[in-house]
């Protein structure tokens, strides 16, 4: 009797992928699949389109198996050695309560995200890959939440992040942009997330705040970027593969993929705005300026490269890329500013620059520094100059950022534009946003603006703020007079003395 012949792993990836697929019986081809043609996308091949992963389901349940290992051994030995000392500085952790309490709840909506792509795009290998991010999504959160637990034994601030994720007024930001994808159909969704999110912007966010928190001693945030940030190569493949095949499949797909790659670039850029912040000012051992990770990994990888590689297709830089550059100079200073003057109604603990950081931001910035934003600071840590902003500020009705930002050619200009819907004004902070909103008016029209909700009496009484958002009153203030700040620096002292 012969022996059966094991299966070769191009085999096993078919069963699980390819083989799985057919045709309907009970119900017609547009009932199974009610979004496929809703947004004007031609695919006339389906089995054209490749899983970029190529992976079987045995050896993908096996690497996630072991890099959660691996990350659960960092996580273990962190707490074993307290290596919540071997920190930097305390106020590091500020950027933390940023990012975790954006990325988060972000992944766990990218999670939901490539749920639906994987029920609603007909291509088997396409749903199989989103059926793989859509599982990485959901361990990046576990992973992420976990990480929380170490810094809230010992910091200030961690303490509820799930209702500040949902609740507190800046957290609007994140939560509008994934919203906005969510609702969108299958194939905007990829090019939301997949190519404006993971491809243009990721590499931002895990390599270079991975490697500040390398740089500050901040192993907990190491170890989930290295267990992340390998997820995040293939979901930035998956992407690329999505854009093109689209543009391959039909040339009437084109202005459509554009008009999509022109929104979720704005979109994405205004999202990432707190980053700059983290980098150029929270991070108290600086590697990198914003401005030079904008023009590494933006201008040199996206703009030159990957849109160089899409314009035999007659695809041409998003629509406001040039504004983007124009603010490479100004966005952190802007950004840091806003948040100095909100330490009332943050959950975090902003500080101004001390002189180190000012010395970073010269070299860095040079003349902008020098002729526009090092006098602004000055003036803000003024003692005789009432800093602290009187109330909340406006929100622009697209990315829910405060009206903080410049006219694109000249920075000491706070751009202001609107749009008349219905007989309503709408405000915006900049080209892009307005852009987006004249487009689709409908859509952007029922934005939850957070500012407009507790003048309405929505989040509360107004004098009960920090309640709604989960926010206890020593989580706020200036990071200088905070309990972190003090705690951190006895503990140092009594760690200095081998005690």
């Amino acid at each position: 009797m012969s022996k059966k012949k094991k299966r070769g792993l191009k085999e096993e990836y078919n069963l699980f992928t390819r083989d799985l697929d057919w045709e309907p019986s009970y119900v017609s081809w547009d009932e199974m699949y009610p979004y496929a043609k809703m947004e004007g996308i031609k695919i006339h091949d389906w089995s054209r389109w490749e899983d970029p992963f190529r992976v079987t389901i045995e050896n993908y349940v096996r690497i996630q198996a072991e890099k959660e290992r691996k990350f659960q051994a960092i996580r273990e030995n962190i707490d074993m050695m307290q290596s919540q000392l071997d920190i930097s500085d305390a106020r590091w952790l500020e950027a933390m309560k940023l990012f975790m309490g954006a990325a988060a709840p972000s992944e766990y909506n990218a999670h939901r995200l490539f749920q639906f792509v994987a029920r609603h795009v007909p291509s088997p290998a396409i749903r199989f890959a989103a059926l793989t991010q859509s599982v990485d999504e959901l361990r990046h959160v576990q992973d992420q939440v976990l990480m929380f637990n170490n810094y809230n034994k010992y910091y200030q601030g961690f303490h509820s992040w799930r209702q500040v994720a949902s609740r507190h007024w800046l957290m609007s930001v994140p939560k509008s942009f994934f919203e906005d994808a969510l609702t969108a159909g299958p194939f905007e969704a990829l090019a939301a997330i997949s190519f404006g999110f993971e491809v243009v912007f990721t590499n931002i966010l895990f390599v270079t705040v991975g490697s500040m928190a390398v740089k500050n001693g901040d192993q907990t945030y190491t170890g989930v970027g290295f267990t992340s940030q390998s997820d995040e190569s293939r979901h930035m493949t998956l992407g690329m593969m999505a854009i093109r095949a689209m543009l391959e499949e039909d040339p009437d797909n084109v202005p459509i993929v554009q008009r999509w790659l022109d929104k979720w670039y704005w979109r994405a850029y205004k999202g990432f705005a707190v980053v700059p912040y983290m980098l150029d000012y929270i991070a108290p051992r600086k590697l990198m300026s914003w401005k030079e990770a904008f023009e590494m990994y933006i201008e040199d990888q996206v703009f030159n490269g990957l849109f160089k590689d899409l314009e035999p297709y007659g695809i041409r830089l998003p629509l406001h890329a040039q504004d983007s550059i124009k603010e490479k100079d100004h966005l952190t200073h802007q950004v840091a500013l806003l948040l100095n003057r909100l330490p009332h109604v943050t959950f975090f603990h902003p500080f101004a620059p001390n002189e180190q950081d000012k010395a970073f931001l010269a070299e860095k910035y040079g003349s902008a520094w020098e002729d526009i934003w090092a006098k602004k600071w000055e003036q803000q840590t003024d003692p005789d100059h009432d800093h602290i902003y009187p109330g909340l500020p406006q929100l622009c009705q697209t990315c829910q950022i405060p009206m903080i930002f410049s006219e694109p050619d000249n920075p000491e200009e706070t751009c202001f534009r609107h749009s008349v819907h219905e007989g309503e004004t709408y405000h915006f902070c900049s080209d892009g946003c307005q852009w987006i909103f004249d487009n689709e008016p409908d859509k952007y029209k029922q934005a939850w603006l957070p500012v407009h909700e507790i003048l309405s009496g929505n989040c509360g009484p107004a004098d009960k703020l920090h309640e709604y958002w989960g926010v206890e009153p020593e989580d706020t203030g200036d990071y200088y007079e905070s309990l972190n700040y003090k705690n951190f620096t006895k503990w140092k002292e009594i760690r200095a003395q081998g005690i």
